[in-house]
């Protein structure tokens, strides 16, 4: 993103041209950025990218979530979330456009619209970008550790290699992929990532299922923790896991910008029509894998429920597959905005010159930084707890309500007045709670962990 305060420069007399220079070297930017470069967009291409910003990591932590809170709160949390989110989404898709010809592209532009040119840039930039790194993080993670599980049950003589290994592999494939030059460039890949996301929830839910018909004997339901304070710990650390699953709303915005605009015809409506398929592929997948995960293992679900998935092999072995071939498309999604912002303040507060050395140069070297923490820090189920926390409450739950108030003023007790408060209140309440519980997590799975192990 631009610095707030280079937008608000004024070209004084005698300046005109290093005003025109500059101006000319932005519009040069804007058509070389992947956010802006390419405005061709389908309607579907918004519903493959949001399938696959959405459903992610966070699915396979829904039913770990479901055995720290219990039955009833959890489908509780669950369902509100999703409602939540469905109508924030909503919000921040109408916001788009809100003054018109003119188009909010990226998160932070709207934070200053709404906040001011320097406070809104600085509320909401951070939380973004804090958001997607975290999401490139934990999908390093998760597909090398699902990588590991494919290889352990095909040829366990390869399992046996460290987990820092394969996401090793993960991270050398991103060097790749990560230099396609735009959103659009993905849709191949965010198409096959979407097919992926509901191919293996499906597995998961079938093979949760028959588990649970043939080998539910011993399976307890009580919250996981025997102790008060795990107990209060673990239901932190499961709403967080539960915010993170929802964390497709740092991306909309940009999405969205890659869709032709008309005053005839917005992009709200296309961005919309894909958000609804996204969202109806969301709960399909949400509450099969929770719901059969939970059932099947109860308290003793890992918290990536296809680990805990072990028969037939051949078919786990494919859930796990699948899971790895998503995540590389997720990690796209959540990256493209940050190579946007890496390279708008290298051309634009830098004077460095758009081309391909400087995209190479700097995505490859955001792939490795994020890569290294992923390898130092593999505790998947707290750090879902953790960043969920954080800043995804906040991304999706919140702020976008907070937006929305601020600009469109709504009566007192109205609809959008009630549901925006609703949501506010709740997404705070996640924001500061559940990243204790994920911190705990983390700080006990470090006790047994070695690096790069």
């Amino acid at each position: 993103m631009s610095n707030p305060t280079q937008q608000d420069q004024r070209v004084l007399p005698g300046n005109e041209q290093v005003g025109d220079r500059r101006t000319q070297q932005q519009i040069d930017a804007s058509n070389w950025l992947p956010i802006t470069a390419d405005r061709k967009a389908k309607w579907y291409y918004s519903a493959f990218h949001n399938v696959t910003a959405v459903v992610g990591a966070g699915v396979l932590g829904l039913p770990y979530a479901m055995s720290q809170i219990g039955w009833v709160p959890g489908m509780v949390v669950l369902i509100l979330s999703w409602l939540i989110t469905f109508y924030s989404f909503w919000q921040l898709i109408e916001l788009h456009e809100i003054v018109p010809g003119k188009r909010f592209d990226r998160y932070p532009e709207l934070g200053q619209h709404c906040f001011g040119p320097k406070l809104g840039y600085w509320i909401v930039m951070p939380q973004q970008l804090i958001v997607q790194v975290a999401s490139g993080i934990v999908y390093c993670v998760t597909g090398g550790k699902s990588l590991k599980k494919f290889f352990e049950l095909l040829m366990p003589a390869w399992g046996d290699y460290r987990t820092t290994y394969f996401i090793l592999f993960f991270i050398c494939l991103q060097f790749g992929i990560s230099q396609a030059p735009n959103f659009n460039s993905l849709k191949g890949v965010s198409l096959l990532a979407a097919l992926m996301s509901i191919g293996y929830a499906s597995i998961a839910f079938v093979a949760s299922t028959i588990q649970g018909v043939n080998h539910r004997e011993n399976v307890t339901y009580g919250i996981r923790s025997s102790t008060l304070a795990g107990q209060i710990f673990d239901l932190l650390n499961g709403c967080g896991t539960i915010a993170f699953a929802f964390a497709g709303h740092s991306v909309a915005l940009e999405i969205q910008a890659t869709i032709p605009s008309t005053p005839e015809k917005p992009s709200k409506h296309a961005m919309w029509k894909g958000v609804v398929v996204a969202y109806v592929v969301v709960a399909f997948c949400y509450l099969s894998v929770s719901l059969s995960g939970y059932w099947a293992y109860g308290s003793h679900v890992e918290d990536d429920v296809l680990i805990s998935l072990d028969k037939p092999a051949w078919l786990i072995a494919a859930a796990n597959f699948m899971v790895f071939i998503h995540v590389i498309g997720s990690y796209q999604i959540f990256s493209m905005p940050v190579f946007d912002q890496i390279e708008q303040y290298l051309v634009e507060n830098r004077g460095f010159t758009p081309g391909l050395p400087l995209r190479i140069i700097a995505r490859s070297l955001y792939v490795a930084a994020a890569g290294f923490v992923a390898m130092c820090i593999p505790f998947f189920g707290g750090l879902l707890g953790l960043f969920g926390g954080l800043v995804f409450a906040s991304t999706s739950f919140f702020m976008p309500c907070i937006m929305w108030i601020v600009t469109q003023k709504p009566k007192a007790f109205s609809f959008h007045w009630i549901s925006s408060w609703i949501s506010i209140v709740i997404g705070v309440l996640l924001a500061v709670l559940s990243p204790i519980g994920g911190a705990r997590t983390i700080i006990m799975a470090a006790k047994t962990y070695k690096l790069f192990s």
